[in-house]
């Protein structure tokens, strides 16, 4: 038996560089990859290699994607693959949007989208894609989640269309992780007719250019359960100032500074009902995080690959530097992560096709962060190790090393935004460790008296709801907490139960 590994091509015959391609790419079987999914992959390739990818790194360096793109983009239905699947296939027959690249959108499920992300990052830089992406991904949904019929009608139709750009607005100067510390207020004018907004937000993604933002804001009291969330119009609307961040990566993004001074926007414009902010934003937060996941693990894979090209090519004492030892080891050792991800997200989307969305929310929230944590350690890795091996053009922005200069830039924009790493870390485990509590308490369940028991169901119900998040407190301290602050009925649990249970917030 020969101890060669198979022959791996491209479509055009070329041989595939070494970690360039995901394995279902490379030639290997998949059970995930079914040919609805290959036939999208081409033509998402294809689109995107006409529109966004020779076009990439000169945007990027432009700081700006030009205004042409966008429409491109939505008259093609490819900002809507950033919605969370299934997609809203009743409003997209309404607008008129039936198929994407060839693809009904009845059929479209997260492999696809796994596929729409990979094919968006292999560019290897986030921001001229997520300039167009975000709005779409975060801003939007809320509004097709929680907004009422009235409200949808409002504004969906044209957010499907590309007609108004949308963005996503909860992070503040003091308030990233910590979103229940929230301070932008929504207070209600004299008449009732209006919100009056103060406040700010920063490093908003899209905000500078865009129409309106799903965004939260306070009417009530202290804490998450005085969150809401309001669409809130953005560009051109008085009272909204706002001026781009020069940040590290994904700069042609926009990441945005807003200030709110006495905006005006109508009560209709609440997202679903008033305090529920804080369920909404979580809601929304898993879907962002599987999708940083996959974009990452294709960035990783573009870094990698792209100095195994250079190791190949690039000579240092008299040989390639693919024939020194080190180098080999230090490409295994980013190979071996960058692969072990890849396995992992794809096992991830898997089990997305597989749950409904309020199984999934349950089980796998926990692993969302997780997994989003994990695909920005694996990043830095193979980031790292490009810049490294193709050494002072790694270093420079321009030239051979520019794409292993600029991926490098990308990365802390992986392990921040979304829920800086350690706090998915923490928040990993906590919520894992409170479902094994659950359910070995469970078995002793029964015998608690009737109170008691009560109790317990009332924080359970009002975790499912979002009204408040899991701890890790011991059983015999969850009890001793309920009956203290005598939590008796699902509306008291909006207030209290403050002291044993940690709100889980993210950038």
């Amino acid at each position: 038996m020969s101890s060669h590994s198979p022959s791996k091509t491209t479509e055009d015959g070329k041989p595939i560089v070494p970690f360039s391609e995901p394995p279902y790419l490379a030639g290997m079987p998949s059970p995930y990859y079914k040919e609805t999914h290959r036939k999208f992959q081409k033509a998402a390739k294809a689109f995107i290699g006409e529109h966004l990818a020779p076009y990439a790194m000169e945007w990027e360096t432009a700081e700006t994607v030009p205004d042409h793109v966008f429409p491109i983009f939505a008259k093609a239905g490819m900002l809507i693959p950033n919605l969370p699947a299934p997609l809203p296939v009743q409003w997209l027959h309404k607008v008129g949007i039936k198929d994407i690249l060839g693809t009904p959108v009845e059929e479209w499920d997260y492999t696809h989208t796994a596929v729409y992300l990979d094919e968006m990052s292999r560019v290897g830089i986030a921001g001229p894609g997520s300039s167009m992406t975000a709005g779409m991904a975060f801003g939007v949904p809320p509004v097709l989640k929680f907004g009422s019929e009235a409200l949808q009608s409002r504004f969906i139709p044209d957010a499907l269309l590309g007609h108004k750009k949308w963005c996503i607005a909860i992070t503040e100067p003091s308030a990233g992780s910590d979103v229940a510390n929230i301070s932008t207020t929504a207070t209600k004018s004299a008449d009732g007719k209006h919100y009056i907004i103060n406040g700010e937000k920063k490093w908003i993604t899209n905000g500078f250019w865009a129409d309106y933002s799903a965004m939260a804001v306070r009417t009530g009291g202290p804490g998450a359960s005085g969150l809401s969330m309001i669409v809130c119009p953005l560009k051109g609307h008085p009272g909204v100032t706002m001026r781009r961040l020069k940040v590290m990566g994904q700069i042609s993004a926009g990441t945005t500074y807003i200030e709110l001074d006495d905006v005006k926007v109508p009560v209709e414009n609440l997202i679903g009902t008033e305090g529920m902010g804080m369920k909404y934003v979580m809601t929304n937060f898993n879907h962002e995080r599987l999708t940083i996941a996959v974009g990452v693990a294709r960035q990783a894979r573009v870094a990698l690959s792209s100095a195994v090209a250079y190791c190949l090519k690039r000579e240092a004492f008299g040989k390639t530097l693919m024939e020194q030892p080190v180098v080999r080891h230090r490409l295994a050792k980013a190979g071996a992560e960058l692969e072990t991800l890849q396995a992992w997200v794809d096992q991830f989307v898997y089990m997305m096709t597989q749950l409904t969305k309020e199984e999934a929310d349950v089980k796998l929230g926990g692993l969302t962060a997780l997994a989003k944590a994990k695909a920005g350690m694996v990043f830095k890795e193979c980031a790292e190790t490009a810049v490294l091996l193709f050494g002072g053009n790694g270093y420079t922005r321009t030239g051979q090393g520019e794409i292993a200069e600029k991926i490098y830039r990308d990365v802390m924009g992986a392990r921040i935004p979304g829920g800086s790493e350690d706090v998915m870390l923490d928040l990993a485990i906590r919520q894992s460790t409170y479902d094994w509590l659950i359910e070995l308490e469970q078995k002793q369940f029964h015998i608690l008296p009737a109170r008691q028991q009560a109790i317990i169901r009332d924080l359970e119900e009002a975790y499912r709801v979002g009204l408040v998040c899991r701890s890790i407190l011991p059983f015999d301290r969850i009890l001793e907490t309920a009956e203290s602050t005598s939590i008796g009925s699902l509306k008291m649990s909006r207030r209290q139960y403050k002291a044993s249970v940690t709100v889980e917030g993210n950038a």
